[in-house]
């Protein structure tokens, strides 16, 4: 029961936020386990789950997951943010233009976030190409960044 109740926990934080302890035992009751929050409590702590914020949302994440993918999300997110001035479409490349010395990091945070439509980017110095593949998820690979600027145009 406990670890299959466990395992239940690790496949609802993949699937969707949960904040908090309350938050974990509806899920967990949506799911048909009936369980109390000192349950969810010792639970959280045998699996090591973390508290993260990613682009605004407090979740539970495990250990491993929140390393490299939560880090990685966040930094993508904070230089864009930062640095990208504007972008534009052209067939499969989205041509990004940033302040000048800032184009070779966001480039390669937009490699490390492994977009499985992004097989990559080239950057110069205030300038970069995402090469994206195939040719029409160039705008959705733009909406994306786009939307991690925070601003609207």
């Amino acid at each position: 029961m406990k670890l299959a109740r466990q395992q239940k926990i690790l496949q609802l934080i993949k699937e969707r936020p949960i904040a908090n302890q309350r938050g974990l035992v509806k899920a967990l009751a949506e799911a048909g386990l009936k369980v109390t929050q000192a349950t969810v409590s010792r639970d959280i702590r045998e699996l090591g789950l973390v508290k993260v914020s990613l682009g605004g949302t407090i979740r539970y994440v495990t250990p491993d997951s929140r390393g490299k993918s939560v880090r990685e999300e966040e930094r993508l997110q904070r230089l864009v943010r930062d640095a990208v001035i504007s972008l534009d479409t052209s067939e499969n490349l989205v041509v990004v233009k940033t302040l000048p010395g800032a184009a070779q990091g966001v480039a390669s945070a937009v490699d490390q976030a492994e977009w499985p439509e992004v097989i990559g980017t080239v950057a110069g110095d205030d300038t970069f190409l995402v090469v994206v593949k195939p040719r029409s998820m160039a705008p959705v690979v733009s909406q994306r960044l786009k939307a991690l600027t925070g601003r609207k145009k």
